[in-house]
């Protein structure tokens, strides 16, 4: 590590919570929110598209500020942003889909290749892709920048599986899931930390989708029916508890040891 790193690194203490099984629930069921509250906010509470995207993306950037602003992980305020992030990485893929007619081929490629293009400046960089080390401005945008790719690339991937493929939403749900579990499976097995997170973190993101999609889409269309209102609402309540018990728990915002 360099002096200048070094020195900045003295006065942050990590950025990202420890990587624990309630990080992995929150991260499914913020993904799942992210599906079923932008569903609800532009249909069903009747706002549209457009004033959804608009809104869900002010308060993106406000809470992204809010978390650069802090030297140290304060949970509700990461987890919110990753909340939001989840929201407006979900409709940057429908609008491409839906209002501009981009293929899920083609926008699953697009956002793939701008996600390793990420991965490959940042690790140029910085000489890491640990999440064990976000102890600089620096690390800290790449780190945002590469979440709100793996929610535009999942939410594709995951579109064009379950739609575009048609492996419904049931399928969808056990094939991302078991997915995941093979990337745990790699991981207990002495497989790069770093590399098998970032494929974890990655899968999450349309395995929440379908299990969204699962639960709220009409039966007709192979869901289970279950009002999305209801949905974000439960899935909600979890997260809200779990991040309070990290934010009063007083063990996340210590530093970690870095993963290279």
């Amino acid at each position: 590590m360099n002096k200048s790193v070094a020195s900045r690194s003295s006065d942050w203490l990590n950025k990202v919570p420890e990587v624990t099984l309630s990080f992995w629930i929150i991260k499914i069921m913020s993904t799942t929110v992210g599906e079923t509250g932008a569903d609800f906010l532009a249909v069903d509470a009747g706002w549209g598209q457009g004033p959804t995207r608009g809104v869900m993306a002010a308060l993106l950037t406000v809470a992204l500020l809010a978390q650069l602003h802090r030297r140290r992980c304060t949970p509700w305020i990461y987890w919110l942003t990753v909340l939001l992030v989840s929201i407006v990485g979900t409709q940057i893929t429908d609008l491409l889909t839906d209002g501009f007619g981009v293929s899920l081929y083609l926008s699953t490629s697009f956002f793939a290749v701008t996600l390793a293009a990420i991965f490959y400046v940042w690790y140029r960089c910085e000489a890491t892709l640990s999440i064990h080390d976000i102890v600089t401005r620096r690390r800290e945008l790449f780190y945002w920048a590469a979440i709100l790719c793996t929610f535009a690339l999942g939410t594709a991937a995951g579109d064009l599986a379950t739609e575009g493929l048609g492996l419904g939403f049931a399928w969808g749900a056990l094939t991302f899931g078991l997915l995941i579990g093979v990337t745990y499976g790699a991981w207990r097995m002495g497989g790069n930390a770093v590399l098998t997170f970032w494929i974890g973190y990655i899968l999450t993101r349309p395995f929440g989708a379908a299990l969204g999609d699962l639960l709220t889409q009409a039966k007709g269309y192979g869901g289970l029916g279950m009002e999305t209102m209801w949905t974000s609402a439960l899935f909600l309540a979890v997260i809200v508890m779990l991040v309070a018990v990290a934010q009063f728990g007083g063990k996340e915002g210590r530093s970690s040891p870095a993963v290279e």
